[in-house]
């Protein structure tokens, strides 16, 4: 079974919730992360992975619209 982590999303229209990812074999957390609203797939945002060293983690940051 693979490894998972939750990581907080930091901006935009998601800002607050959390997404539950799957690690690669390295223990990494996938570069990026596309927020699908209510709206579909056509409004989902962008969010790209950073580190986040006061909370000891990863969080994915808001980058802007997909489309």
């Amino acid at each position: 079974m693979a490894s998972t982590a939750q990581i907080p999303l930091v901006g935009g229209t998601a800002d607050g919730e959390t997404v539950t990812v799957e690690l690669d074999s390295n223990g990494r957390p996938p570069l990026t992360h596309h927020h699908i609203g209510p709206q579909g797939l056509a409004h989902a945002h962008i969010y790209e992975l950073e580190s986040d060293d006061q909370r000891g983690g990863w969080v994915y940051t808001w980058r802007g619209p997909a489309a």
